[in-house]
């Protein structure tokens, strides 16, 4: 009898794992280009942000394989103006449900941003707003538009993306 107990712990023990291993602990990474010369202007966020790239498993069958690069994407990308990740941890998680489970990379790090990059929200006077860049991809002018001017701006750039012209 005591076999039947100790081989249904051991069979919901394997049924119900989960392991989370460290990976790495890292000072800077990141996806992005990023232009070294501009580093002294670069800003630490007060937040930490978390991006995660999960696969899933059917009876033991993956439905294809996590990816580190992809996590990091989506943690960077969390901050606009965001172009790395600083004092941070890479983990691996799995975890099994009976015959289902998931793989996964989860990245948490604190957001380096590049003023250039970033726009402060606060300070548009609009929803719509058509924003002009310079050559090396600075805000140059952000200019409101009414909800009537945007669809039409964004019908133009539809169109000549689509190769008419009104």
């Amino acid at each position: 009898m005591k076999i039947k107990y100790i081989a249904l712990s051991l069979s919901l023990i394997f049924i119900f794992s989960s392991c989370t291993q460290r990976i790495v602990d890292f000072t800077i990474i990141s996806t992005k280009n990023i232009d070294l010369s501009k580093a002294a202007s670069f800003e630490r966020s007060k937040k930490r942000n978390t991006g995660t790239d999960r696969v899933y498993w059917l009876i033991s069958i993956p439905l294809g394989i996590p990816n580190m690069k992809e996590a990091i994407d989506r943690a960077i990308e969390q901050t606009p103006g965001s172009v790395a990740l600083v004092d941070g941890v890479v983990y691996t998680k799995s975890m099994w449900f009976i015959l289902s489970g998931f793989s996964e990379y989860i990245v948490e790090g604190t957001p380096l941003i590049d003023p250039a990059l970033s726009l402060n929200m606060d300070e548009l006077e609009s929803q719509y707003n058509y924003v002009h860049y310079d050559k090396e991809g600075k805000i140059k002018e952000i200019q409101p538009l009414t909800e009537q001017e945007y669809n039409a701006k964004a019908e133009q750039i539809k169109s000549k993306k689509l190769g008419r012209t009104k």
